[in-house]
């Protein structure tokens, strides 16, 4: 029982740390102790006296113990309401946690600009705080400052952290770099079914790689005299497959030609970052890279990555499945043509303005205003495809609306094996969707929705498809542990609530 309320104890601690912005190493400062010690503390390791409790509480701003809760997270959602008004699309989560992975490739001191403050980048946060590079929140928070340490403290890495993120995955491609044995632990993230590495692995032993997987960790030996001698032509053009193929290129010392790779928004914008880096990237945005690698790195780099396309289908999807009038700014429409395409189709009532460039001056964005529309379901089924196809992470969104649109709409999610799964859950809700085969879903509508209390889908891109489902319900909904929405979306009820929902965030006493 004392262990279970340390445990209790050091959560609210992390969440409160987190909140401030704070990394492990930033609150050990402010109390005088280890970054260790606050580790175990967090983990509920580590006996806690009131007067430590009070004084972390005071560090925090936070009143640790009066808070009274330490379970997960619910959103208490009233339905019905139509949004308006306007809503920014934050920076990409996806790119900002590559280059959080891309900024041990350099010796220098990396600032990203606007990186999004979700529980994916905290633990990565975590996972490189724990190994010695010093993080830090700038400019009020909204900016990122690392500095790695001369050495790697590989042996003390947060495993707890690593675990919860997939993204750990891509310290491969770096650290092969910086020793030659390393460990680390099994990628986490969503519940998505077996996804393998092997394509990792097939691209990285061209730079001397080879990986043991045994005992939850990945056990990694590098040979310094291999390298590629031709053309990696990646088995699967997955983005965080290319991704770890440039971070391996990005440091090998000649030329690497990478064929078959992802050109999508989150390997751009990595591309981008390298060349800030000095390193020369030919071919971004097409399915053939050429990067002439730099051996050393050692430069002050200050990058703004783009904005989220993901998102914007979120806020888009919320407007339709809502019938509101909703314009939402800073679409990278590059990366939501396709959706849009499809969209027009079924009779979606939208316009854009003029492009304009993001911060990295060279992601095209556009202002897009969403009205209400009568959507009739589209002639082809809905799948996803590399890009330019249409996004694997924007397949779970047409679930909603199609659910709002005449007729019945086939969608194909072949890339996951649990995912279309997770899509029926908006039955409870009121929808008629039939689950095929576990990649097939068959979606009748138009829906007539209906609150409902239900836990949250172990899968991102589903469970903000069952709070946008709510959010169209008359009545009251509950959605119970909500942390897999919070890894990937920055404040998402707070900034839904601002254009017209009522969301309300809660804890079980």
């Amino acid at each position: 029982m004392a262990d279970d309320y340390l445990v209790r104890i050091g959560k609210l601690i992390r969440d409160a740390r987190q909140h401030r912005g704070w990394t492990q190493a930033q609150l050990a400062e402010a109390l005088g102790t280890s970054q260790s010690a606050v580790n175990r503390i967090e983990r509920g390791n580590q006996n806690i006296s009131l007067e430590m409790i009070a004084r972390i509480g005071e560090a925090l701003d936070s009143e640790i113990v009066s808070l009274g809760y330490a379970g997960p997270m619910h959103l208490r959602v009233v339905g019905g309401r139509r949004l308006s008004g306007a809503i920014d699309v934050k920076t990409s989560k996806n790119a900002c946690v590559a280059l959080l992975c891309a900024s041990l490739l350099n010796k220098g001191r990396t600032v990203l600009r606007r990186v999004a403050r979700i529980e994916e980048v905290y633990r990565l946060l975590e996972v490189l705080s724990s190994i010695g590079v010093r993080t830090r929140w700038i400019n009020d928070g909204g900016d990122l400052e690392i500095v790695p340490p001369a050495d790697l403290a590989l042996d003390a890495i947060d495993a707890e952290a690593a675990v919860r993120t997939r993204s750990i995955i891509m310290f491969l491609g770096p650290l092969l770099h910086r020793t030659d044995r390393f460990r680390l632990p099994y990628a986490g993230g969503c519940d998505l079914g077996t996804r393998t590495i092997e394509p990792h692995m097939i691209a990285l032993r061209r730079f001397g790689l080879e990986v043991a997987a045994t005992e939850g960790q990945y056990h990694a030996v590098v040979d310094r005299s291999v390298h590629p001698d031709r053309p990696i032509v990646l088995t699967e053009r997955g983005d965080t497959v290319t991704e770890n193929a440039l971070l391996a290129a990005a440091r090998n010392d000649g030329v690497t030609v990478i064929r078959n790779a992802s050109s999508n928004y989150m390997v751009q914008d990595l591309c981008f970052f390298l060349e800030a880096l000095g390193v020369r990237v030919e071919g971004i945005g097409t399915t053939t890279l050429t990067v002439h690698g730099v051996p050393v790195i050692d430069v002050d780099v200050d990058y703004s990555p783009s904005e989220d396309p993901v998102e914007a289908m979120s806020l888009l999807a919320a407007a339709v499945v809502t019938e509101s009038e909703l314009t939402v700014r800073r679409v990278p429409i590059e990366f939501l043509e396709i959706e849009l395409a499809v969209l027009e189709e079924m009779g979606l009532d939208h316009d854009r303005t003029s492009e304009y460039f993001a911060d990295n001056g060279r992601t095209r964005l556009v202002d897009l205003t969403v009205r209400p529309s009568k959507l009739e379901a589209p002639i082809d089924k809905i799948h996803p495809m590399p890009f330019p196809g249409l996004n694997i992470d924007n397949v779970p969104f047409f679930a909603a609306i199609a659910a709002t649109a005449q007729g019945k709409t086939l969608i194909h999610d072949w890339v996951y094996d649990n995912r279309a799964i997770y899509l029926t859950d908006l039955n409870r809700l009121g929808g008629r969707l039939q689950l095929l085969d576990p990649h097939r879903v068959l979606v009748e509508g138009p829906t007539r929705w209906r609150a409902a209390e239900m836990m949250c889908p172990p899968a991102l891109r589903p469970a903000v498809v069952v709070l946008l489902a709510m959010m169209a319900a008359e009545g009251t909904s509950v959605l119970r542990n909500v942390y897999v929405i919070n890894r990937g979306y920055e404040d998402l009820a707070e900034r839904l609530n601002s254009i017209g929902a009522q969301i309300e965030i809660f804890r079980d006493i």
